[in-house]
């Protein structure tokens, strides 16, 4: 093995642009890019995870083929995961939050989690190329499924899933009126004699 005598005259370290751009980039690398969210990772598991779903199908299907029917399949068939216990009509625990015994009702998928999913794959599906009125996670079929199993899950679990309605900005700005009504107001006369004239009741 020869060694490169450190003072020959061809050394790239010695001289010259290219050594130096060299040395450059060595000593600057390029910055990486910033690290995905968290959400944007989850999106992305959730595109692979449904492309593979398609790869699976029997008939394979392309994605310009998919549907909201198709979509519908997905999930369902994301059921068999599910970790949520939705109880049957004919069940005694249906309607209870806390069941006191357990039951062999099913595990299912939790509307929020089939919700925030189709949310993902929504905006994942158009990343990719898709056009916005194509879009099968779009779908009227879709969000009709996704509003049966709210609907259906809050019964069974006896849980409400409907958001509370936010103060209208007039009940707002009466609160607020009547609090800086009471900021306004002196203190009690007794409060004050208390502080300037050594009442002896304040000396506790």
């Amino acid at each position: 093995m020869d060694f490169i005598n450190p003072h020959h005259q061809g050394n790239s370290f010695d001289s010259g642009s290219g050594g130096s751009s060299a040395a450059a980039a060595v000593l600057h690398p390029a910055a990486a890019p910033p690290p995905l969210s968290r959400y944007e990772n989850q999106k992305r598991r959730d595109w692979n995870t449904f492309c593979q779903y398609l790869r699976n199908h029997r008939p394979p299907l392309s994605l310009p083929l998919c549907s909201g029917a198709h979509v519908l399949e997905f999930l369902r068939y994301l059921d068999q995961f599910g970790k949520t216990k939705v109880h049957n009509h004919n069940c005694p625990f249906f309607g209870m939050p806390n069941p006191p015994a357990p039951c062999p009702c099913p595990l299912r998928q939790a509307w929020g989690s089939l919700d925030a999913l189709i949310g993902r794959l929504r905006a994942a599906y158009e990343e990719h190329g898709g056009k916005p009125e194509s879009n099968p996670f779009g779908a009227r079929a879709v969000r009709l499924f996704l509003r049966d199993v709210r609907d259906f899950q809050s019964k069974s679990r006896g849980v409400s899933y409907e958001k509370k309605r936010k103060r209208s900005a007039a009940a707002a700005a009466t609160a607020a009126g009547k609090r800086n009504l009471a900021a306004d107001q002196p203190p009690p006369a007794s409060s004050t004699a208390a502080q300037f004239c050594g009442n002896p009741n304040n000396l506790e």
